[in-house]
């Protein structure tokens, strides 16, 4: 009995052993203002690896965004959920996310400020290979890293679930460094068909590597879990779909799969 005990309480250190999933939240500051980020890694891969950011939705930098920074890391990279809006400014009711949004959206040289001091905390990191970076969001957070990769920022390579794909900063041919990946609802009001093929013109005159993934009868923020309360509690035409979520997750493991190459 003694041996079978002895048994179970290695195999119960061992494992506690190879788990590491660890999280940190960092406040840093833009300007004057302060910003509470979070970051997930793995501390049980050695080493550096490619570093991905993760833009909140418009709700502002809350859970859901630390969950998928800590799916990131589940599968190995090192992700930073940065913020946006500023310390404790996260909304649970629409007015307030779009007053935080548009105060974000009026002033775009402010949120490029935002976005590369992110950037730079995680290079900075010592499990991220600060030459690989990419940048995935969501809603909000969606129009954010495409506008990153319209104006040229340094990147590997943004993912846009459910995003704003609008812009009055179109890309400019050759300046464009990221590959792009969207990834959008073809029921979704805010990203009607228009807009998108707008969005799509626009990447193929600017000669950008990207790819568009709509899903048929898809509504916003069809990521989200949560999705659904929202749109019982505020008549938002939102709506999570599983098809949808785990697809494009999956398909943004491939992308990273090939951008990250060794």
């Amino acid at each position: 009995m003694q041996r079978v005990l002895g048994f179970i309480l290695l195999c119960v250190f061992s494992l506690g052993a190879v788990a590491a999933l660890k999280t940190e939240e960092i406040v840093y500051r833009v300007g004057a203002e302060k910003f509470t980020g979070y970051l997930a890694w793995d501390d049980a891969i050695k080493g550096k690896r490619p570093g991905v950011l993760v833009v909140h939705e418009w709700w502002g930098h809350n859970a859901y965004a630390r969950k998928r920074a800590e799916m990131l890391a589940e599968l190995g990279y090192t992700a930073f959920a940065l913020d946006m809006y500023g310390s404790g400014k996260v909304a649970d009711h629409p007015d307030d996310a779009k007053g935080f949004m548009q105060a974000v959206v009026s002033n775009m040289p402010e949120a490029e400020k935002r976005f590369d001091k992110a950037k730079s905390i995680l290079q900075a990191q010592p499990t991220v290979d600060a030459d690989h970076i990419a940048a995935i969001g969501y809603c909000f957070g969606g129009g954010i890293v495409l506008h990153m990769a319209r104006v040229g920022d340094d990147l590997d390579g943004v993912v846009s679930f459910h995003g704003s794909l609008g812009t009055e900063q179109p890309a400019a041919k050759g300046k464009v460094k990221a590959r792009v990946r969207v990834f959008t609802g073809a029921a979704d009001p805010f990203a009607p068909p228009e807009l998108v093929s707008a969005f799509e013109q626009e990447m193929q005159q600017a000669g950008v590597d990207y790819q568009v993934q709509s899903y048929p009868g898809v509504k916003h923020s069809f990521t989200n879990p949560q999705a659904d309360e929202f749109a019982k509690r505020f008549g938002m035409p939102l709506a999570y779909d599983k098809h949808a979520d785990e697809d494009s997750w999956q398909r943004m493991q491939t992308f990273f799969a090939e951008i990250f190459k060794p």
